[in-house]
């Protein structure tokens, strides 16, 4: 389950220390299974760890014998299969994560006893643990490092194909890769931590396309954090219109909420929502003809214009037609309150008329102050907000012909804007705010929470 928590937002897939201050626009919160999964898939799952311990080079085991064995030597040993292999995660507050690999190695090579040489098949248990700690951060990068890596050897089955073996050769195999097995296992779980890391840091430095308005630029801002519970990870996510202009938000730090029972927490502030947003909303200003054929919002406020002009206006009710331009005035502004967001939008109405000689007629400039309901959606790992209108107050910016009194236009103001406007600013938003792929967890079942 995740969440999404929205400062806003908050979307509960599972990661932040509740007392932890953020100063980016985005920041996560990780659980300790959560982390489990992702590791596991990426080392074990995709076979990381396989691959990378075929190469293993094992020195040959020499016994000297005795009166009663024969010398033994055991030689060209190799890694056949990593059988069962296991991973578990535990998360160190202030540390990093230790990191438990339990698995079966299956070894195969040459035996040869006195003067009879035959395959030989080792499967021994191995249990490795080791600390791992991020450090040096810069630019969105930090490096992992492995540290107190143990490396313990279990059962361990020896087999040669005649079933000719004593129990002192058993002895000698455990002996012998005891000795020699952890100082090789240990630095490959440090090449594949650092080939992991390499794969993750990929997951939280993107720069996704928000359609063709421009781009968001996410990028980890500190090195992550740990608590006994999850990994916090704090995301700076510039959003960037075409042609490399940033479109800047408060990034005042806020209190993190609690963790809950979820794979991962993800929040988004509202400043950082209010940029996604400008950068949504870049609709040119719509300009068509006021006659019934159009739409009945349109009609109904030409209709309403007759009443209100002054009765010397001739042109209000000339020959050339009346036309409504509606355009943004200003950048929007998300309100988030406890359980409700609501979208706060000014919008400029010009009636006018063209006459002949190619002049504008202002018949009335008319503000338009939106308050929009927000209804919150995740859709393809992409924030998807749809906008309802709530309340409109009007207010008179000017008038070429003398119209000074407004106050019947208001539910025609309302019908023209919900049936002309608001499904261009829906069809904008529709393409959503793109989520960063946090280390690969999926926002499915998500709980969005206000």
């Amino acid at each position: 389950m995740t969440v999404l928590k929205l400062f806003g937002f908050i979307f509960f897939c599972g990661l932040l220390s509740p007392s932890q201050e953020v100063l980016s626009g985005l920041s996560c919160a990780v659980s300790s299974q959560a982390m489990q999964n992702v590791l596991s898939d990426a080392i074990i799952q995709n076979g990381l760890l396989q691959q990378h311990l075929q190469g293993l080079v094992l020195p040959s085991i020499m016994g000297e014998g005795s009166l009663l064995n024969s010398p033994t030597s055991i030689t060209g040993l190799h890694l056949v299969q990593v059988r069962l292999p296991r991973l578990s995660v535990m998360l160190l507050p202030g540390i990093g994560i230790q990191l438990t690999i339990r698995a079966k190695l299956q070894l195969s090579g040459n035996c040869l006893i006195g003067l009879l040489s035959e395959l030989i098949d080792i499967l021994v248990d191995v249990n490795i643990t080791a600390n791992i700690k991020c450090t040096n951060f810069e630019s969105g990068t930090v490096q992992v490092i492995t540290e107190d890596c143990l490396c313990i050897l279990g059962a361990i089955k020896v087999k040669v194909l005649s079933g000719l073996l004593t129990l002192s050769i058993n002895e000698m195999v455990f002996r012998q890769l005891t000795a020699t097995l952890p100082a090789l296992l240990c630095p490959v779980v440090d090449i594949v931590m650092n080939l992991v890391n390499i794969q993750l840091l990929g997951t939280l430095n993107a720069v996704i396309p928000v359609g063709t308005a421009g781009t968001i630029h996410y990028q980890l801002a500190s090195i992550p954090y740990t608590s006994g519970k999850f990994l916090g990870l704090d995301l700076d996510g510039a959003v960037k219109q075409v042609g490399g202009s940033t479109i800047p938000h408060d990034s005042s730090p806020s209190t993190l909420p609690p963790m809950v029972d979820r794979l991962m927490l993800m929040v988004m502030r509202q400043g950082f929502l209010n940029s996604a947003l400008t950068l949504l909303l870049q609709i040119p200003p719509q300009t068509f003809p006021c006659t019934p054929d159009v739409f009945s919002g349109a009609n109904s406020l030409r209709e309403a214009m007759w009443t209100i002009a002054p009765s010397g206006c001739s042109s209000c009710r000339g020959t050339s037609p009346l036309n409504i331009k509606v355009k943004l005035g200003g950048n929007p502004l998300i309100l988030l309150e406890e359980n409700k967001a609501s979208v706060k939008l000014l919008v400029l109405i010009q009636v006018f008329i063209k006459q002949l000689d190619g002049s504008i007629l202002n018949l009335l400039m008319l503000k338009a102050d939106l308050g929009l309901n927000v209804q919150v959606s995740i859709v393809g790992g992409r924030l998807v907000l749809r906008l309802a209108l709530g309340s409109t107050a009007l207010s008179l910016e000017s008038s070429d012909v003398g119209i000074s009194n407004i106050s019947t236009l208001k539910p025609h103001c309302s019908s023209l804007l919900t049936e002309r406007f608001l499904p261009a600013i829906n069809g904008a938003l529709s393409i959503g705010i793109p989520l960063p792929n946090v280390l690969g967890i999926p926002l499915i079942k998500v709980d969005v929470q206000i």
